[in-house]
């Protein structure tokens, strides 16, 4: 077990930050931490990287006590904090130096570590660049190679897209996905972009109001919350149909009907839109074309916190 979180728990005076939060993040494993603004994600993240002091509650990292053995965890941590920490006239070679030297490394070893880093970041090229000429994504980049320094077993990632262009942003998704694959890294990724966890992480974990609330793989969350599946189906307008027969289907649970369109709401664990399809034939109904939508993380998200992402 990599990280456990057990009655996670931060309170502000009167206010309570985080509640009670208990989570446990498997080695390897790379968690989607989501939530609203003031959800208690970015408290979470700030006392798992120590930050921030927790209230009530423990974090274990690998087994130990984060309050107990700070400075042994922080040596297999990475952190990459929302807003970019590096010296900006230096040139990337030279921060990463400088964070390299903060974990221990010298001479030739940190040589290599920089080699390394750089090109895990791929910016062996702009290496003596100063970091103020670069763009926003190429500061980004070199602001998780700082957090990569020390080659961490888990690592940290809040909001790392944010303001960057797309190629930037590309190239950071596939790193988490390199990392984790080739070096078996765990990986803590919040983000206000639902693809992206889709995109990166086995898991999310959905925060609000300083409680978690939902946490599981995408078809898990699907499952347990009863989210629904979209099929749309066009037909022909001379077609007559009804929606309570359409309704009586298995797995259907609401129809929108048009002149020559049916919107369908499906439950996927009891229904299949195969068997939709050919009980609209039997019936008398020519569908022309039809698109079936999987229901996302955004559909779950707004299903258990009412909210988009970025309420």
């Amino acid at each position: 077990m990599m990280l456990e979180l057990i009655n996670l728990t931060k309170k502000y005076g009167r206010y309570t930050a985080v509640d009670n939060v208990s989570l446990k993040v498997e080695d390897g494993e790379i968690l989607g931490l989501l939530g609203p603004n003031g959800a208690g994600k970015s408290t979470t993240v700030s006392m798992i990287s120590t930050t921030l002091s927790p209230t009530g509650g423990e974090i274990r990292i690998s087994g130990k006590s984060l309050h107990k053995h700070p400075l042994e965890i922080k040596k297999i941590m990475g952190i990459v904090p929302q807003d970019i920490a590096l010296y900006e006239p230096l040139s990337a070679r030279d921060n990463l130096e400088f964070f390299g030297c903060l974990y221990g490394l010298s001479g030739k070893a940190l040589g290599r570590r920089v080699d390394e880093v750089l090109e895990i970041i791929g910016l062996q090229d702009k290496q003596k660049q100063d970091v103020s000429q670069f763009s926003g994504g190429m500061k980004r980049r070199v602001n998780i190679g700082a957090a990569l320094m020390n080659s961490p077993r888990l690592l940290i990632l809040d909001e790392p897209t944010v303001g960057i262009d797309p190629q930037s942003r590309n190239h950071i998704l596939e790193t988490v996905r390199r990392l984790n694959r080739e070096r078996g890294m765990t990986v803590i990724y919040t983000s206000h972009y639902m693809e992206e966890v889709e995109a990166v992480c086995q898991r999310a974990a959905i925060m609000d109001h300083g409680k978690l609330i939902a946490l599981g793989t995408k078809d898990e969350l699907r499952e347990s919350l009863g989210v629904l599946d979209t099929l749309t189906v066009d037909i022909q307008p001379s077609g007559q149909a009804k929606a309570a027969d359409i309704e009586n289907l298995p797995g259907v649970r609401r129809v929108a009907l048009e002149p020559d369109r049916l919107v369908i709401l499906l439950s996927p664990k009891e229904g299949s839109p195969i068997g939709i399809l050919d009980a609209l034939k039997q019936s008398g109904l020519q569908p022309t074309s039809f698109k079936y939508e999987e229901a996302n993380l955004e559909h779950i998200f707004l299903q258990v916190t009412g909210k988009s992402l970025r309420d």
